[in-house]
């Protein structure tokens, strides 16, 4: 498989070179090239609580592409697939805390929990004052009984997003924690894969999958799921994810879900769109209002084919927040079409 880069070496310093020098929004930081800071100033430096993630490379957009105003302030870069050291996250943290704290995103998955964990601990003893929020919501990934251990997935954006929202108007800490601990309780995430993305390290695939069949529950990085189901129509997969994200977390007849569907890396716009309409199709069937809606490739395997659906329930302060402005290079706007 062609992949274009200089060097292995080089990979990543080289991406973040080019994606610096073309968005305004964003700097290299002065703790480490490998961290990407948002650029414009802050109305009210004092106030605001600062929120970063660190997280491998490989993912793009995320988590770089979401540094931003009313987004993140910080994303800490790893290596291709690989969460960034304990330190260079501690470097991160001294980036961008200040009087009001940090609130350090970790997507669940062991290398990010461990290293993120152990940088706020170091942090901690520096005096900085920082807390750590992990985020799960991958139900192919454990049963609800064991909501601690799943995987951070897709629908973590609707943690980013909001509590981004939340900062920039001035929330502190213990209430962005609260906050996000709520979204994440409301959200769920599944995830379909058609075919295998191409480790940029190896030329090699990070799966294999016959061509008639479709991995259900597959994670950011290949992880396992739920299991193979045979491709047909989409509007049956959809309905069975649908369903399946519903049977994990009710959402009543008569209320809203904002809904996000996200491509994998090698899934067309097309595929996308299509997508969504038979997932608000498939929410309609049951009384459900989808709101809100985000669609694109944001969560990226390099060029792995397929999609996930994330749901969240929100309430109204959450949709306020969800739909509130931001200016980072590639999160979207989003709207309430019932606006």
């Amino acid at each position: 498989m062609k992949k274009l880069f200089n060097s292995a070496e080089r990979m990543v310093d080289d991406m973040i070179d080019g994606y610096v020098a073309a968005y305004p929004q964003v700097r290299r930081g002065a703790q480490d090239p490998r961290i990407v800071v948002r650029a414009r100033q802050i109305k009210d430096p004092a106030r605001k609580v600062a929120l970063l993630i660190g997280n491998g490379s490989g993912h793009e957009p995320i988590a770089m592409g979401f540094v931003g105003a009313g987004l993140l302030d910080a994303n800490v870069v790893g290596d291709v697939f690989a969460a960034p050291s304990a330190d260079l996250i501690l470097d991160g943290i001294r980036e961008v805390a200040g009087p009001a704290g940090a609130l350090l995103l970790i997507s669940q998955h062991s290398g990010d929990m461990i290293n993120g964990r152990a940088a706020v601990m170091l942090a901690e003893e520096e005096g900085l004052k920082v807390r750590a929020l992990p985020m799960y919501d991958d139900i192919s990934s454990a049963p609800r009984a064991r909501l601690h251990d799943r995987r951070g997935a897709p629908g973590t954006m609707f943690v980013y997003k909001i509590l981004g929202a939340a900062a920039e108007r001035g929330m502190g800490l213990d209430d962005l924690m609260a906050l996000g601990e709520a979204v994440r309780a409301r959200t769920t995430t599944l995830a379909a894969a058609a075919s295998a993305g191409i480790s940029p390290l190896t030329g090699k695939p990070m799966f294999c999958l016959p061509d008639d069949e479709i991995y259900l529950g597959m994670g950011v990085h290949g992880e396992p799921g739920i299991g193979r189901v045979k491709v047909g129509p989409v509007d049956e997969l959809v309905e069975r994810m649908v369903a399946a994200l519903l049977a994990d977390r009710p959402i009543a007849e008569r209320a809203s879900a904002a809904v996000i569907v996200n491509g994998m890396g090698g899934t067309t716009l097309m595929e996308l769109l299509t997508v969504y309409r038979e997932t608000r199709a498939a929410l309609a069937r049951r009384g459900i209002d989808a709101v809100a809606p985000m669609i694109g490739s944001y969560v990226t395997t390099q060029e792995m084919g397929g999609f996930s659906i994330s749901l969240l329930e929100p309430d109204p302060r959450m949709l306020d927040l969800w739909c509130a402005p931001s200016d980072s290079p590639f999160f979207p706007r989003i709207e309430d079409h019932r606006a």
